[in-house]
């Protein structure tokens, strides 16, 4: 029998060092709009923290919890350090804090969606690998659509439950105003957060041009796109202005503008297509899930990204990123 103590203590940590652990947590906040640094996963916060102290609290906490699961898991080293395990713990946490309100049943919630959310992000990450598809947050909508479908069975969770008011049917104003137009566009970006003060959205725009400056263009000129198609498609202007339309498109433009896609000609008029399909699949997924009392959440931006991202071998002017 041989001792296995040598080769043990010259193995390399598997865990992260606390202050390691702290950045990948802040990280995780940015990770969400792809952004890796830290300096975003801040400016995010102050974002949150503004647009009400339970959103930054409770976002803080899923990020937390969703990484030192999967730290302490055994996750890959550099997935946690970037906070790639993080970003959906994030917006579960935000998610929570807005559907059901502060309690001690959100916040346990947050804990169980986020350590559940840790293992499918693992499982998701697995299964996609070899098509070389990232998980986007397709974890933080299994959790949350899961949980507001369960939500009526259970008492606590059920009487907690508040929700935001789902888009409107089409009916009323059409007719875009100055101030919808260039709320609507802010609001765009601060929605994939769940966040509809514009001043809000300024802010998280303020943290992606700290991060990138290419993917707040893109943001911006998405969060437009997904404006224009639905009005142009005749979709209310309240919900419009709300950015209802426009987040999913900034999510899908990003990705497809650079972060996943090289940024060429015909890359940028793929990203626009993709901020096209993801605005019209946030309209066809809104009607399916409102009988259910459910939310679109980044299910377009999830379902067009994989699709667009799985056809681009099949295009010779289409390439990857990197």
């Amino acid at each position: 029998m041989t001792s296995t103590t040598p080769a043990d203590k010259t193995q390399p940590m598997r865990w992260l060092r606390l202050p390691d652990l702290l950045v990948a947590v802040v990280r995780g906040v940015g990770q969400v709009d792809f952004m890796a640094s830290p300096w975003t996963g801040l400016i995010f916060l102050v974002a949150l923290f503004v647009g009400g102290w339970r959103y930054g609290l409770y976002g803080l906490l899923g990020s937390a919890v969703a990484t030192l699961t999967a730290d302490a898991l055994g996750a890959a080293r550099d997935r946690v350090a970037l906070g790639l395990e993080g970003f959906s713990g994030t917006l579960i946490g935000v998610a929570f804090a807005l559907y059901f309100g502060v309690s001690w049943t959100t916040t346990l919630l947050v804990i169980l969606g986020c350590v559940a959310g840790s293992v499918i992000t693992s499982a998701l990450v697995t299964l996609l690998k070899p098509f070389n598809l990232p998980t986007f947050t397709a974890p933080f909508c299994i959790v949350t659509s899961a949980t507001l479908l369960a939500a009526p069975a259970f008492e606590r969770i059920k009487q907690g439950k508040i929700g935001p008011a789902l888009p409107s049917a089409a009916t009323g104003r059409t007719a875009l105003t100055w101030n919808d137009v260039w709320q609507g566009m802010f609001n765009g970006i601060g929605q994939v957060f769940f966040q509809n003060k514009w001043y809000v959205g300024l802010i998280f725009l303020v943290g992606l041009v700290v991060g990138s400056r290419v993917a707040a263009v893109a943001a911006v000129l998405s969060s437009l796109v997904g404006m224009g198609i639905a009005w142009v498609l005749g979709a209310p202007a309240a919900d419009i202005a709300a950015g209802l339309y426009g987040y999913n498109a900034v999510l899908t433009g990003m990705a497809l503008a650079g972060i996943f896609v090289a940024l060429t000609p015909p890359g940028g008029l793929y990203a626009f297509l993709g901020a096209l399909a993801a605005t019209g699949l946030t309209a066809a997924l809104t009607t399916f899930f409102t009988p259910f009392g459910g939310h679109t959440l980044t299910w377009p931006f999830v379902l067009v990204t994989w699709a667009f991202l799985a056809a681009v071998p099949a295009y010779a002017l289409i390439r990857r990123a990197g």
